[in-house]
């Protein structure tokens, strides 16, 4: 086996870590607004709002325009239609986030597409053209960059191909990604669709970042550069044992310890479905419980942070400052969750504390 390469040039490795570390400052985490213009059907439709690039842009602009939110957010990771959107004012909203003092993040896989000779498993496109893609994003003033993938836990599912597959690819996005110098966020995504118990779940977990963690060493990645994008560990979503805030904290952090090094400076937790409050008190559980922690524990939240926002403004004007005053309420509950301060229901959601899973989501 070969062992000969070459180091990323000092500079960008200042630059990687610099920016990776802002991501994860204390009390704040990221806001995932990177759905695909077609996705955003999921949200629209409830509120007979039609799916157009104008309302999209509206939507938007009222996450990006709520006051203070940089307290909470440190950065928000956008589609590429959002990123040169513009304000009513005219500036794009990649500028409004800078000037908040946000940093600017990126989608930049093409979706998940089907793996031929898998289980009806999936892995993600969009290496072809990534290095360019990179260069321009980071031209546009972007400092990270997200791809996700997902697996799926059944039977015999996840396969080997498909945690292979998948490690691979997000170790290559990777590796393009810092060349460029964007952070890549990596996400190996386990569903929580299926019946499992959380010790499937966290069997699963820990084989995939295991995996993980190897190819992006094959890759010679700079891992001092980089976040983790994962699940909770949670039992899967039709299981009838539901674990405790305290369970899903002792195993999940359990699980990390295993797999992840400690030279990641971060963790942003998806919220894979789990409804606005949940999210919150498990994060929180994780940052209270005492065990060892070598990387910040935080969060990048689309619907887990949206949800009562978009209950909220339901497409009208007239309704701007109530959903802007949600999105600052379930920002601050999250910030308080990663310095292990929240108390569970001290700030109420807008929207029914109901799941917000999604089976077989995409976006």
């Amino acid at each position: 086996m070969g062992t000969n390469f070459h180091y990323l040039p000092c500079a960008l490795q200042d630059e990687l870590r610099r920016i990776a570390n802002a991501i994860v400052a204390p009390g704040k985490g990221i806001l995932a607004a990177d759905e695909s213009p077609g996705s955003m059907d999921k949200k629209f439709k409830p509120y007979n709002l039609e799916n157009n690039e104008e309302n999209r842009r509206q939507y938007r602009q009222l996450l990006f325009t709520t006051e203070n939110i940089q307290d909470y957010i440190s950065g928000v990771i956008l589609h590429s239609e959002t990123l040169y959107q513009k304000t009513d004012d005219g500036i794009t909203f990649g500028d409004l986030l800078r000037h908040r003092g946000i940093l600017v993040g990126i989608k930049v896989d093409k979706g998940i597409v089907a793996l031929p000779g898998s289980m009806d498993e999936g892995t993600t496109e969009g290496l072809d053209d990534l290095y360019c893609r990179c260069g321009q994003y980071k031209r546009d003033g972007c400092d990270f960059a997200k791809w996700r993938c997902v697996l799926k836990i059944g039977k015999h599912t996840p396969s080997y191909q498909a945690i292979l597959e998948n490690a691979n690819v997000l170790a290559r996005y990777a590796s393009i990604c810092q060349s460029q110098g964007l952070v890549p966020i990596v996400e190996p995504e386990v569903l929580v669709d299926g019946d499992h118990d959380i010790i499937r779940a966290q069997k699963v977990t820990e084989t995939v970042l295991a995996a993980q963690y190897k190819a992006l060493n094959d890759h010679h990645v700079y891992l001092e550069g980089t976040l983790l994008k994962p699940n909770m560990i949670t039992p899967g979503q039709k299981c009838p044992r539901r674990n405790s805030p305290e369970e899903v904290a002792f195993i999940t952090v359990q699980g990390f310890l295993r797999t992840v090094p400690a030279a990641v400076p971060g963790i942003v937790f998806l919220s894979g479905g789990q409804s606005e409050e949940e999210a919150s008190v498990h994060l929180n559980a994780m940052n209270a419980i005492e065990m060892k922690r070598p990387w910040q524990l935080s969060f990048s939240y689309g619907r887990a942070l949206q949800a009562s926002v978009m209950e909220a403004w339901a497409g009208k004007k007239e309704n701007k400052t109530q959903a802007q005053s949600e999105l600052q309420k379930r920002a601050k509950a999250n910030s308080l969750a990663r310095l292990g301060k929240y108390v569970a229901g001290s700030i109420p959601t807008y929207k029914t504390d109901q799941s917000l899973f999604v089976a077989d989501h995409k976006y």
